[in-house]
């Protein structure tokens, strides 16, 4: 009977070959390419500091496992962003969880890589398992990013766009894959609110995503999203490392339709990893009820996503972590001292010296960028 459950399984999944993670049997090959990575060295460089290179590439091209990468690399990847970039991570939450149980943590996105990763290594102090995890098909750029993402539990998602049938048939896909990775391969998943990340400091659920969830299920809709066990979790980066960066963004679009340059989803990655963030908080908030999704029974399907979504804003930005410099902001942009007893003079000499990067771009109208970028940090403070 075991053999015929698992040969079901495995026959179930190949449907998902086209986004799902390494099997557990393609990891040493993964390893190996990993090991063997042009880049290697530099990548061992940061995360075993003080050993040789020869070592760790002996170490990395001996792994068989999922656990064995995860436990034995991700999680210093982890400790060395904590100790070289975060002056103090927090987390609160967890014991509204089970280990027992599977989630699916639909997060708000402010870094490409540290949303997922950094609430991958609370899971585990907590002694929960890792999430499999969502990963834009725009950022599987080489090889080595393929299996480092696909050996830690990552599935592609594909971005919006082609013809309409086409997008009905990827996002239902990838419901389809969520849920059968819930329900059937007893795992939770991570997942951000919209696509890419917040520009503008603004975090809100696209109801899109909603929607995706409940393709899967169809002929009920209260049981699609219930049967998910909905987690939604707030992140707060007291300094954003990618802020000059995304204010650039938003600026260019103004104009024109953005289009990304060559290697800068990459350089986004780096920029989050390498650059200070100081306080990061986690949130894991209160998993989304059954009562509160039958309340919604009577509701049709677009207002139903649309309520469900902004039940998902409300608890991200209720737990949002306010620091100084969202109200140093605000004070600059409005022009006022509202929340002048928030924070210090040193406070407020740093945010301005950080900002003043911003006249390199001579380029652009300062003054312009100078409110897209302050707009990261003061509008989630409205938001509140």
């Amino acid at each position: 009977m075991a053999k015929n459950n698992k040969s079901t399984i495995i026959m179930k999944e190949s449907k998902f070959d086209d986004i799902r993670p390494y099997y557990e049997e393609e990891i040493p090959s993964a390893m190996q390419r990993i090991a063997s990575s042009v880049s290697f060295p530099l990548v061992a460089s940061y995360v075993y500091p003080d050993e040789p290179v020869e070592s760790v590439r002996k170490r990395i091209a001996s792994f068989t496992t999922v656990r064995q990468f995860q436990t034995e690399t991700m999680k210093l990847v982890n400790q060395r962003v904590i100790e070289n970039s975060i002056t103090n991570f927090s987390c609160s939450g967890i014991e509204r969880l089970s280990p027992e149980k599977n989630y699916l943590y639909v997060s708000n996105h402010r870094d490409i890589m540290l949303d997922s990763s950094l609430l991958q290594y609370f899971l585990v102090l907590n002694g929960f398992d890792t999430t499999e995890i969502t990963f834009g098909a725009n950022l599987m750029m080489n090889q080595l990013i393929i299996d480092i993402g696909k050996s830690n539990k990552m599935f592609k998602v594909e971005r919006p766009g082609g013809s309409v049938k086409d997008f009905y048939r990827k996002s239902l896909h990838l419901s389809e894959y969520i849920r059968y990775v819930l329900k059937e391969k007893h795992q939770s998943v991570w997942i951000a609110q919209r696509n890419g990340r917040t520009k503008n400091g603004i975090d809100a659920t696209d109801q899109g995503i909603i929607k995706m969830f409940c393709m899967s299920e169809p002929s009920d809709k209260i049981k699609a999203l219930a049967d998910l066990n909905i987690v939604p979790v707030s992140v707060s980066y007291e300094w954003e490392s990618c802020d000059i960066l995304k204010a650039l963004e938003l600026y260019e679009s103004q104009y024109t339709k953005y289009t990304k340059k060559p290697g800068e989803d990459l350089n986004s990655i780096l920029t989050g990893i390498l650059q200070p963030k100081g306080n990061v908080h986690f949130e894991l908030c209160e998993p989304i009820s059954v009562a509160e999704l039958v309340t919604y029974e009577g509701l049709t399907n677009n207002e139903y996503h649309k309520a469900v979504a902004k039940l998902l804003d409300s608890r991200i930005n209720t737990a949002y972590r306010l620091y100084p410099n969202n109200y140093i902001a605000h004070d600059i942009r409005y022009g006022n001292n509202k929340y002048r007893d928030l924070y210090t003079n040193s406070q407020y000499d740093d945010f301005v010296k950080h900002m003043s990067k911003l006249e390199n771009f001579d380029t652009c109208d300062i003054e312009q960028l100078r409110d897209l970028f302050l707009a990261i940090y003061s509008n989630p403070v409205d938001n509140k």
